[in-house]
């Protein structure tokens, strides 16, 4: 059952929007290779705004992902694609409808 969840908002640098979006549309091979992350979507929300939703059932399986190859790889490239630091938030999930 899910029961935690992680959104992260992102803000593109100047010009860097359509690099951002490239690197989150590539972590999507890196989302479905963690056993504990069953929901992940990477958003876009205007012209330089993004963000990432992911769900998970314990906060072992969050914790994995916050440690986990798609943090890495955003943080490897923050200085070049990012204008602020990511504003992540911890959240409990009351409901969710998810495919069977």
């Amino acid at each position: 059952m899910i029961k935690l969840a992680l959104f992260v908002r992102l803000e593109a640098k100047p010009g860097k929007a359509d690099a951002l979006q490239a690197l989150l549309e590539s972590a999507l091979a890196l989302a479905n290779a963690e056993s504990q992350t069953p929901v992940w979507f990477a958003l876009r929300f205007g012209p330089a705004t993004f963000g990432i939703f992911d769900a998970f059932a314990d906060e072992v399986g969050r914790e994995a992902h916050l440690n986990g190859s798609i943090a890495a790889a955003l943080m490897a490239h923050a200085d070049e694609l990012l204008a602020e630091a990511p504003r992540i938030e911890k959240i409990e999930v009351l409901a969710a409808k998810l495919p069977a």
